[in-house]
């Protein structure tokens, strides 16, 4: 089993619920393959007495508990009838309720589970991130009343780095290792340096996506990873036909594949012209906020001015677009792109474009939300995240090329430290701190 990070978050709100008296139920969303079902299933399995899964697609009989009287008792009863062997143990059963989109009644009774208390809820769903308004699927059902105010909210993603070490056999102790040389600013060797680039130019191709990191893990087939990752690709589409409204199934599809050609050009922002000849804003922004909603991308916006807080300097039309999983991005450019990257021999703008699109995935796995700074056409910092109260620069580099944009936002700034992330070991000079590029999982 792969070991998530994730698990620590769902122990986390089981302790709070529990210890604190807090009366919510959760909510578990993010992209699809994940591993959203797969985790929540391990906990309710090891944490919990009792432990009840209720699937709507694959089990819509179920929805039946939901109809008539919402209230706890009368839900709890109907549940008792409807599974003649589970038992309701209160303050030691967890009921998963997964799907929940295909259950209208079942989104709105999570407020009155989540008051009555005896019983620890957790909901998930496919694009959850969308609104109601925004999915085309008949299957989904529009609950009479959202349970805001009642819910937790936990959003899952693939794999990031340290988890896919762990994945492919690298333990604490080892990863305690390399993060003392992060904390103490130590210069790693040459040695250990080298093995840990190898490894994440493999957490490049490979991804963070559970069912393709398993296998990797497994077999060491790039084959296989390949073959995998387009069968996640397909899902992509397929839930774009579904899903998206009308016009949009078509546009949504032609901006997600615009993505790797943006990245592969290194352009400053996302370009609607790229997705089709001569069109703006105006057709394509609900296609990209789909997208963004559906959480298949991440979002980074300009921001003005490099001051607190970022969302409120963000320049909304002027963003740019990467794809939730980098081995995604990898596998739509092919496979000689990927053994390019293995053997750190890919050249040109795509390089600096996957290096830039994993580095936005390891930030949004460390909790940051995006911004990039480009005041102007000679210079740019690829992000701004917000860390201790400061605006820190984050600028990354391919290869080991000179910072410009970043010394000149030193001068005019004076952060209280800045990172350069490249291929080469860790070193510092005033408030430039560089670091190789696995050392992003420590920010």
């Amino acid at each position: 089993m792969l070991k998530r990070k994730a698990y620590d978050d769902l122990l986390n709100w089981k302790k709070r619920r529990h210890l604190e008296h807090n009366r919510k139920c959760l909510l578990v969303k993010g992209a699809r393959q994940v591993g959203k079902t797969f985790i929540i299933q391990e906990f309710g399995k090891n944490e919990y007495e009792s432990f009840l899964y209720i699937n709507f697609y694959r089990q819509p009989d179920m929805k039946a508990i939901f109809d008539g009287d919402l209230s706890a008792s009368e839900v709890l009863k109907r549940i008792t009838a409807y599974v003649p062997d589970f038992e309701l143990i209160p303050g030691k059963t967890l009921i998963f309720l997964d799907e929940i989109q295909r259950c209208g009644n079942a989104r709105t009774a999570v407020k009155f589970l989540a008051e009555d208390f005896r019983f620890d809820v957790i909901s998930s769903g496919s694009l959850m991130g969308l609104t109601y308004g925004e999915d085309d699927d008949e299957t989904v059902e529009v609950p009479e009343s959202v349970p805001v105010g009642y819910e937790s909210t936990l959003t899952m993603h693939s794999l990031d780095f340290e988890e896919f070490l762990w994945a492919v056999g690298y333990d604490e102790k080892a990863i305690d290792v390399l993060r003392s040389y992060y904390l103490s600013g130590d210069t790693i060797p040459a040695a250990l340096h080298q093995k840990y680039e190898g490894l994440f130019r493999e957490y490049i191709v490979v991804g963070g996506m559970p069912e393709v990191v398993a296998s990797f893990a497994e077999y060491g087939d790039f084959n296989r990873v390949d073959r995998i990752q387009n069968d996640i690709l397909q899902e992509y589409r397929e839930d774009i036909s579904k899903h998206a409204k009308g016009k949009e199934k078509q546009q949504v599809r032609m901006c997600y594949d615009a993505i790797p050609i943006q990245l592969a050009k290194e352009l400053k922002k996302f370009q609607y012209s790229t997705v089709e000849k001569g069109q703006t804003r105006r057709k394509y922004a609900g296609s990209v906020q789909w997208l963004k909603d559906s959480e298949m991308v991440q979002v980074c916006y300009n921001s003005r001015e490099p001051y607190l807080p970022l969302m409120a300097n963000a320049n909304e039309e002027q963003f740019k677009l990467y794809l939730n999983d980098t081995g995604l991005l990898c596998c739509l450019y092919g496979k000689e792109t990927k053994l390019a990257v293995l053997n750190d021999t890919i050249m040109g703008n795509a390089r600096g474009g996957i290096y830039e699109n994993v580095i936005s995935e390891c930030l949004v796995k460390r909790g940051y939300t995006l911004y990039y700074y480009k005041p102007d056409s000679q210079h740019e910092i690829e992000f701004l995240i917000e860390k201790e109260g400061s605006v820190i620069p984050v600028e990354v580099k391919a290869g080991n090329r000179s910072t410009p944009s970043l010394n000149q936002f030193i001068q005019d700034y004076h952060p209280p430290y800045a990172y350069k992330l490249t291929n080469t070991q860790n070193g510092k000079a005033d408030a430039k701190t560089t670091l190789p590029h696995y050392m992003s999982m420590f920010l």
